[in-house]
C-alpha cells in the first residue's frame, strides 16, 4: 500500500507538523469540510498520537483511512471522505 500511498495526489493538504496533540486532528477535522465527497485529504503531522487518532476519526466519520506513509521527522497520513 506504501507504494500506491508515494504517488496519491491528495485534493487537500494539512501541514501539521510542529503541532501537538491534538492540532493535527483538529485541522484535518477543519480541512475536511473543504473536501468533496470521494476526495483525498493529507494530513502531514509529526506528533505520534495523530497516527492513532486520525483513522480512528476517519473511521467514525464514515471516511477511509487510506494509510500512513513515514517521512524524515514526520508521518503522512491520507483519508478518503466516503459521504
Amino acid at each position: 500500500m506504501t507504494a500506491d500511498l508515494s504517488v496519491l495526489k491528495a485534493d487537500r493538504v494539512v501541514d501539521a507538523r510542529g503541532v501537538p496533540c491534538p492540532g493535527p486532528l483538529l485541522a484535518a477535522k477543519k480541512a475536511m469540510t473543504e473536501v468533496q465527497p470521494g476526495q483525498v485529504l493529507e494530513v502531514k503531522s509529526s506528533d505520534a498520537g495523530t497516527l492513532r487518532d486520525l483513522p480512528l476519526w476517519a473511521n467514525k466519520m464514515g471516511y477511509a483511512f487510506l494509510g500512513s506513509m513515514e517521512e524524515s521527522g514526520y508521518t503522512r497520513l491520507f483519508v478518503r471522505k466516503g459521504r
